[in-house]
C-alpha cells in the first residue's frame, strides 16, 4: 500500500499443558516457552510498529511470590528489547543457582520472572492517540486475590465507549479514562469480581476463607463472566486475557470482524491473529490450525483443559477482506491465492484500458505488498494470451514468422518502482516537502520506450491517493511513457472503518474528494446538505445515508475523476485509475465478506451511526474521529 495507514494490533498466547519441568526435559532449555512467544510475535511485528507487551502468569505459587510478570516497549524494536530483558532473567537464574538452575522448574518458579505456564503478547499499531507505555497492552487489573486480577490484551475498537463508559458509572465505578481499552477491561473485571463473589456466597458456610479460595479459583466460569461482559459490546474484537489463578480466554465478536487462530496438543495450547506465526513457532500442518469461531471464546481453564464455548449468537460471518488484501501475511496458503485471485480478476479491465495493446505495454507493481496480486495478473496475461493463440491455430494458419512471434510472445515484466527506505521528508519547509516526498521512490531507467510504452503499475489498494499524485506518478512520467495506469486489486475505499484500521476521516479518501468534485461540477451539491440533515435529524438511524453521496455515479466515473484529482499539470502521459470491483471481491475472497470500506454495509449497529456521524463530522469541519 502506497499510502501507509496505521491498522490492526496482533495477539499471541502460550498455554503449557505440562508441568514446567517436563519442557526443561524434552527441549533442553527452561525457555521452551519464551521461545515459542518470541517467534509467534516476530512472525506478527506487520501487524504492531508502534509498540509491544508481553506477560506471564504463574499457576499455583505460594503466598508472598510474585506471580504475574509484564514488560512493554515503544522502542523501534520492541519486539526484541523485551526479549533482551527477559533473557537476562534467565542469566540471572544462573547467577543465583549455577547450571542447575536452568534445569530445576521450581528454582525458576520461585526466583525468577516470566518462568510460568502462561504467556500473553501483544503489538501495538496504535489507530490515534499517542505512543507511549501506558498505550501498550497488557493491561493489567490488579487485586490481592489471584483470582481476581486480570491482565488482557486485544486486536479491537469499539463503536459504543461512551455507552460502555456510562455503563459503568452506573456500576458505581469511577473509570480513569474514556477509551474503549479501559472500558473494556473494566467490563470484563466487573464481571469477575461477582463472579468471585457468586461462588463465595455459594461457599461461605462450607469452607473457611483460605479453602474457599482454592474452590474459586477451581470453579471460575469464564465463559459466563465473558457472556455477561460482552452483551453491550459494539465493534470489532478479538481480546484475550489471563486470570491470576492462571485461566485464560480469547473472545471473538460476533461477526467475526477481527482475526484470531488457535492450535492445540497435549503439551500447548497457542493462539495468534495470523495463522503462520503459529505455524512457524511450531512447525506444524496449516490443517491443524483453527479459527476461533465469531461469537465464541476459547476457555482455557486453570487444569489446562480447553474449551471453544459460544458467548454471543453469531451473526452473519463479515471478518475483515482488508485483513486479506493487505495486512496479514500473504505466507498463509489461502490468503496467498486469494491475492493472486484479486490480481487476475483485473485483466479484462487491464486489457480495455491499454486497449489490447499488450505488445507496447509494460507491468510492474508497487512493493511490496501487491507483489501477490502482481503474480496473479500476470498469470491472468498469460490465460489471456493462450486462449488468442487458440483462437489463432483454430481460425487460420498464421505464416512463419507470424507463428514464431505468436509463440514466443511473452507480457514485457520490469520492476519500475522501489522505495528509498533511507529518504526521510519531516526536515524540510512546506516549500520543500512535495519534491522531498517525490524522491522517496525510485525508478529503473531505460527500460521503456518514451511516447511508445503504456505502463500498467498495480497496488493492493489506493486509500488516500496522497502518495500517488505526490510521487509515484512523478517518478514514473520520468520515463516519459505514452500511458500510466494505477490498478488497485482493492475496491474503492468510499467508507471509514471503525473496527480497527485508521481509516475514520471521509475527507481523507481520494473516492470520497472524487464523489464531491463531482457533485460540484453538475450542481449537485445539495446532495450533501440532505445527507447532513439525516444524519444529523437521525443520528441513531440504521441506515447509511452517506451512501447517497455516491450513489449519484457510475464506478467508472469516480475512478475517472480519481485519476484527473492525482494528476498534476506537470504529469505529461495520460494517467487512468482501475480499481477492483466489489463482485469481483467477493468472487476472489468468498469466505470473507466484511467489505463496509467499499460497500457502506456496516456489521453492526455501531457502524452504521459512526459513518453518519463521520459525513456529520467532515460537513462541520470537526478532524476527530467519530468513535
Amino acid at each position: 500500500m502506497s499510502d501507509a495507514i496505521k491498522h490492526e494490533c496482533g495477539i499471541a498466547m502460550v498455554r503449557l499443558r505440562k508441568s514446567p519441568q517436563y519442557y526443561i526435559d524434552k527441549y533442553g532449555t527452561a525457555a521452551f516457552a519464551a521461545n515459542r512467544m518470541y517467534v509467534l510475535m516476530q512472525k506478527q511485528i506487520n501487524r504492531g510498529q508502534d509498540g509491544a507487551g508481553v506477560a506471564n502468569v504463574k499457576i499455583n505459587t505460594k503466598p508472598g511470590t510474585r506471580y504475574i510478570s509484564r514488560y512493554r516497549s515503544v522502542e523501534s524494536s520492541a519486539v526484541n528489547d523485551i526479549f533482551d530483558k527477559i533473557n537476562k532473567k534467565y542469566k540471572k537464574a544462573k547467577k543465583l543457582g549455577g547450571d542447575e538452575a536452568l534445569t530445576d522448574a521450581e528454582f525458576l518458579k520461585e526466583n525468577i520472572a516470566f518462568s510460568g505456564e502462561v504467556w500473553l503478547g501483544h503489538l501495538r499499531y496504535g489507530t490515534h492517540g499517542e505512543n507511549s507505555i501506558e498505550t501498550c497492552h497488557p493491561f493489567l487489573k490488579q487485586n490481592n486475590w489471584r483470582s481476581r486480577n486480570l491482565v488482557m490484551a486485544g486486536n479491537f475498537n469499539m463503536t459504543n465507549v461512551e455507552q460502555l463508559f456510562e455503563k459503568l458509572v452506573q456500576l458505581g465505578q469511577h473509570p480513569k479514562e474514556k477509551t474503549d481499552t479501559v472500558t473494556v477491561m473494566e467490563k470484563i473485571g466487573h464481571f469477575l469480581d461477582e463472579e468471585n463473589q457468586r461462588i463465595f456466597d455459594k461457599y461461605k458456610h462450607q469452607y473457611s476463607n483460605e479453602q474457599i479460595t482454592q474452590v474459586i479459583e477451581d470453579e471460575l466460569d469464564v465463559a459466563r463472566i465473558l457472556r455477561r461482559s460482552c452483551r453491550d459490546f459494539d465493534g470489532g474484537y478479538a481480546m484475550a486475557g489471563i486470570i491470576g489463578n492462571g485461566s485464560a480466554f480469547v473472545v471473538r465478536d460476533p461477526s467475526g470482524i477481527r482475526p484470531a487462530f488457535y492450535y492445540a496438543d497435549d503439551e500447548v495450547i497457542v493462539v495468534a491473529s495470523e495463522k503462520p506465526a503459529i505455524k512457524s513457532a511450531f512447525n506444524i500442518d496449516f490443517k491443524a490450525i483453527k479459527e476461533i469461531q465469531p461469537g465464541h471464546a476459547l476457555v482455557i481453564n486453570k487444569d489446562g483443559s480447553y474449551t471453544e464455548a459460544e458467548i454471543m449468537p453469531a451473526r452473519e460471518k463479515k471478518s475483515c477482506s482488508f485483513e486479506r488484501i493487505y495486512f496479514s501475511r500473504g505466507t498463509d496458503p489461502d490468503i496467498y491465492q486469494e491475492r493472486k485471485n484479486l490480481g487476475k480478476a483485473l485483466v479484462p479491465q487491464i486489457l480495455q484500458a491499454i486497449d489490447f495493446d499488450l505488445k507496447n505495454s509494460v507491468f510492474s507493481y508497487i512493493p511490496n505488498t501487491a507483489e501477490t496480486a502482481f503474480l496473479g495478473m500476470i498469470e491472468g496475461l498469460e490465460e489471456y494470451l493462450v486462449a488468442k493463440r487458440k483462437e489463432v491455430f483454430l481460425e487460420g494458419k498464421p505464416h512463419v514468422g507470424d507463428l514464431e512471434e505468436l509463440l514466443n510472445f511473452r507480457p514485457r515484466v520490469e520492476k519500475l518502482v522501489s522505495k528509498d527506505v533511507k529518504l526521510r521528508t519531516f526536515i524540510t519547509n512546506d516549500d520543500d516537502r512535495d519534491t522531498m516526498v517525490s524522491s522517496v521512490y525510485d525508478t529503473t531507467y531505460e527500460v521503456v520506450r518514451p511516447g511508445v510504452d503504456t505502463l500498467v503499475v498495480i497496488d493492493d489498494s489506493i486509500v488516500r491517493g496522497t502518495t500517488l499524485e505526490k510521487s509515484i506518478l512523478t517518478t514514473l512520467d520520468k520515463l516519459s511513457p505514452k500511458r500510466i495506469v494505477i490498478v488497485s486489486s482493492a475496491p474503492q475505499i468510499r467508507f471509514p472503518d471503525c473496527y480497527g484500521i485508521d481509516m475514520s476521516k471521509m475527507k481523507e479518501f481520494i473516492a470520497f474528494r472524487a464523489a464531491l468534485a463531482l457533485l460540484k461540477e453538475r450542481n449537485m451539491t445539495h446532495i450533501l446538505d440532505e445527507v447532513y440533515e439525516a444524519c444529523t435529524t437521525y443520528p441513531n438511524s440504521q441506515e447509511n445515508f452517506v451512501k447517497s453521496v455516491y450513489s449519484q455515479f457510475t464506478d467508472q466515473e469516480i475512478s475517472d475523476k480519481v485519476a484527473e484529482i492525482v494528476t498534476s499539470p506537470d504529469i505529461k502521459a495520460e494517467v487512468k485509475v482501475i480499481y477492483q470491483t466489489v463482485d469481483n471481491l467477493h468472487r476472489c475472497i468468498p469466505d470473507h465478506l466484511g467489505d463496509w470500506y467499499f460497500t457502506g454495509d456496516y456489521p453492526t449497529a455501531g457502524g452504521t451511526q459512526v459513518v453518519n456521524k463521520a459525513f456529520a463530522y467532515y460537513m462541520e469541519g470537526k478532524t476527530v474521529r467519530a468513535y
